[in-house]
């Protein structure tokens, strides 16, 4: 039966506990507690590791430890992003580099590649000597006539021979003037200096009064440039003067010469062609 005291306190006797039963059990619970306590402090602090390779540009170390780690990171990223840079840059350039190499020449690479034997003839000397005499020969029978001096045609059947009568390999440039029309006095003295610098081209000249042509032409047609090869006529100019002007030099009438493809081009020589010239003119 529930005593005044029960009452005033609102407890039941059911619910009430000993002093000595609470100390025990938290006495147990405190055990508890420090063997927890120190299982925690014995336990080995282990700081969580950075991989570098995962660093997304924040950290949550603001220490001076995580401070290096980022600056480490970041520069690390710096150096990769260079380095890609770099390799795309080169690629780049790789393709677009131009190349002077054709099809031919590639074809060439291959078959030498393919053939040593081949490959040794073409780098013999004796090959590339013998190479060089056949140039040299068929340079010789196409050009095979050598004058470098200007021919004066005195009479019409001097003119006529000269052109019907000369090898059919040969260019024949013939000038036609008279002494007082302007222009005719210089070119004169322009074939003078291009017979010597062209000894295989004819260089003539003959008088327009020799010719037989109407004073008409005598006045109007001088100085005039007739070009034949194989007894034909390739060129035909008259009053040159009406391009190249009343006073000219020995390098504009060969720039109109080699420009109306009556003269050869020096610079598409071959090299031991234009050696081989030069040795000629020397010896001369």
């Amino acid at each position: 039966m529930a005593t005044l005291e029960d009452k005033i306190l609102g407890e039941k006797s059911q619910y009430y506990c000993s002093s000595s039963s609470d100390d025990e059990e938290n006495g147990s619970e405190n055990s508890d507690k420090e063997d927890e306590l120190s299982k925690i402090v014995d336990m080995p602090t282990k700081q969580p590791s950075m991989d570098l390779s995962e660093w997304d540009g924040t950290s949550s170390n603001t220490g001076p430890k995580g401070v290096i780690r980022d600056w480490q990171r970041f520069k690390q990223i710096e150096s990769e992003k260079r380095a890609e840079q770099e390799k795309e840059r080169i690629e780049l350039m790789k393709k677009l580099s131009l190349t002077c190499r054709s099809s031919l020449d590639d074809e060439r690479e291959k078959m030498l590649e393919s053939d040593s034997d081949l490959a040794d003839l073409m780098a013999d000397e004796f090959l590339l000597a013998y190479q060089k005499q056949r140039m040299q020969e068929m340079i010789a029978k196409a050009e095979k006539l050598r004058f470098g001096t200007v021919i004066n045609l005195e009479n019409v059947t001097q003119f006529l021979t000269a052109i019907d009568k000369e090898d059919k390999s040969v260019t024949i440039i013939i000038h036609i003037y008279q002494n007082d029309v302007p222009g005719c006095a210089a070119m004169n003295g322009c074939f003078i200096t291009l017979a010597k610098e062209y000894p295989y081209v004819k260089f003539c000249k003959i008088s327009a009064s020799t010719v037989g042509v109407s004073k008409h032409f005598k006045k109007e047609g001088v100085p005039a440039l007739l070009a034949y090869k194989n007894s034909q006529i390739i060129g035909n100019f008259v009053h040159v003067t009406n391009s190249l002007g009343d006073d000219f030099y020995a390098s504009d009438v060969e720039s109109f010469l080699i420009e109306h493809g009556l003269l050869r081009d020096k610079s598409c020589v071959p090299a031991i062609i234009q050696n081989n010239d030069n040795n000629d003119s020397d010896s001369d």
